[in-house]
This record gives C-alpha cells, structure tokens and sequence, in this order.
C-alpha cells in the first residue's frame, strides 16, 4: 500500500495552478513598476530649460523675420504645416542653439498645441554675431481644433557657445 500512496502524491495537484500564480506575479511586477514610476515623477519633476537672466537679456538681439506658414503633403498623403523664416543674431555673442515655443490656439483663443522646437543650433549649427539663418519647422500632429492661424512664437532658450 506504501507504493499506492507515492503514486497518488506524485499525481496529485497543486492547489493552486501554475498559470494563477505566473499571473499573481505579473500584477505584482505591474504594480510595483507603476508604483515606481509615479513615485519617481513626483519626486524628480521634469528638468525643461528655462530662459536664463542672462538669454533674457539677449533675447532682443534676436529677431525673427520672413516668418510664413504654409501646407504642404507629406509621401504619406498627410497635412503638414510649416513655418519657415529667418532668424538673425545682432548681438555681439555666437548662439549655439535657439528653441522657440509654438503655441497653436483654437477659434476660441484656447491654447490647443504647445510644441517646443530649435531653429538654430543642432543641425543648422550656431548662429554667429550678425548672421541671420533660414529656419523650418514641421508640424504633423495638429489638432483638428486649431484656427489655422499663425502660431504664437516665443524664444524659449538660448545656449552660449
């Protein structure tokens, strides 16, 4: 009878099945990582740049001119608005990058579209004392909200080489 048993407990069942228990764990790794992740956010806000006192200062050396909003159509058959001008440095100091808010609104003056891009810098490279370079910048992503008119522009950052 001894070996009927063994048989009977090498046969028998856990009580509770495997899948149960893979899945108890991976909502407990999915909390844990949330919990984690809200944890984090709270406690180590987002490091946007802030226009120091010093670009403050510099922001009236800068000046955008020629500024026009076109449509064009992606290879994808998409809308996609652009802005293109210049933007000229009159200061006696070379900019390594320059980033501008576009703030798109709504017919009803709300802000629908804040979208923070460089015009000078990164690829164009810097913009040197009394140089004025064309810009581009691309937006596909529009809400279907926005009045079609000229976004906002304000100077966001500007970094000193």
């Amino acid at each position: 009878m001894a070996p009927e048993k063994a048989d009977k407990a090498a046969n028998a069942r856990p009580l509770v099945p495997v899948p149960a228990v893979v899945v108890v764990i991976l909502l407990a790794l999915g909390v844990g990582a949330f919990w984690f992740m809200d944890y984090w956010a709270r406690t180590h806000p987002s490091q946007v740049p802030v226009l120091t006192p010093e670009a403050k200062a510099y922001v009236v050396n800068l000046k955008l001119s020629d500024v026009q909003m076109q449509a064009a159509e992606s290879y994808l058959k998409q809308a996609v608005v652009e802005i293109i001008g210049n933007i000229g440095n009159n200061g006696p100091r070379t900019v390594k990058l320059v980033e501008i808010n576009c703030v798109f609104y709504d017919s009803y003056g709300q802000l629908v579209l804040r979208e923070r891009v460089a015009i000078a810098g990164r690829r164009a490279g810097s913009l040197a004392p009394g140089e004025t370079k064309k810009f581009r910048v691309a937006f596909d992503n529009l809400p279907p909200s926005w009045n079609q008119s000229m976004p906002q522009l304000v100077i966001a950052q500007i970094l000193f080489e």
